[in-house]
């Protein structure tokens, strides 16, 4: 995964507590959160129109910045700044998150520095110079033109440094298929035929002559007949007609991750002569090898 680092300055150590806060409750890790000054100092220049002389830097401004590999410019604009009484915040976070948090930043008074540099020159401050360093004030013991010298030590030590691009994974939403099953009712037309039944009453005129001794036909007598008819009955009846499977499919694929990394690189310059069984060529070689 790659990190990032986000730089922002804030003119009161009150307005950058509530922006960490803030970041705390974005889910932001307080291990990735640096605050410089790290505790309240009683130093602040009075006199904000002059120069910041980076050979006393009096609350170690300046050197608290080396750690973020800022160039010189931008780290003598910060020191500056918490010279005045401002606060400097870093932040490590992840590229997915860099929008995220330079938002919140600002939304809570992070400074615009390159307007406030705009400013402080105008009132008389000159930036940083490579010669406002000397020996006998920096711990690193760089000479007035930048060259570091050794003193009073056997050694000194330039720390090679490189980073190392970390690729992580995370899951992101692409397309979706959504299948949505409902119930509605059709109109359906289904013939039937149906039977009824009708009862008619006929007269007819007759004349004839009645058999003898038939009594019968002087009683009582009654005939019944009922009509009947036939009427639809409905009942339904579930049946499975077709069905529509989901399946999610797992593919792997290889992607090549383009990025850039920055590390540092050393040329050795070396005058002398060959004496002493040193050869000048060699140890550049090995300096070469050895990055």
């Amino acid at each position: 995964m790659t990190y990032h680092s986000i730089m922002a300055y804030f003119d009161t150590r009150a307005e950058a507590e509530t922006a960490r806060q803030a970041l705390l409750a974005d889910g932001i890790d307080a291990s990735a959160i640096s605050l410089l000054p790290e505790q309240e100092t009683t130093y602040r220049r009075a006199d904000t129109d002059t120069a910041y002389d980076y050979r006393r830097d009096e609350g170690g401004f300046w050197s608290s910045m080396g750690k973020f590999l800022l160039p010189d410019e931008d780290r003598s604009v910060y020191a500056e700044g918490m010279s005045r009484g401002g606060v400097t915040m870093a932040i490590d976070v992840a590229e997915a998150d860099y929008d995220r948090v330079s938002t919140i930043v600002e939304r809570y008074g992070s400074v615009d520095l390159d307007a406030r540099e705009a400013e402080w020159r105008n009132t008389g401050w000159t930036g940083y110079t490579a010669d406002s360093l000397t020996t006998e004030d920096t711990v690193s013991g760089l000479a007035g033109d930048g060259t570091a010298r050794l003193a009073d030590r056997d050694e000194d030590v330039i720390p090679i440094v490189e980073e190392r691009l970390q690729v992580g994974k995370r899951v992101v939403q692409g397309g979706r298929v959504r299948v949505r099953a409902y119930v509605r009712e059709v109109p359906v037309e289904v013939p039937v035929e149906l039977r009824e039944d009708h009862v008619t009453i006929e007269r007819r005129p007759v004349d004839r002559a009645v058999e003898a001794n038939n009594a019968a036909l002087f009683q009582d007598k009654t005939i019944e007949a009922v009509e009947h008819r036939e009427e639809a009955v409905i009942a339904r009846e579930a049946r499975v007609v077709e069905e529509i499977s989901i399946r999610q499919k797992a593919d792997v694929r290889q992607e090549t991750i383009h990025d850039t990394v920055r590390r540092t690189k050393v040329e050795v310059e070396d005058e002398r002569s060959r004496v002493e069984g040193v050869d000048p060529d060699r140890l550049r070689d090995e300096t070469t090898r050895e990055r």
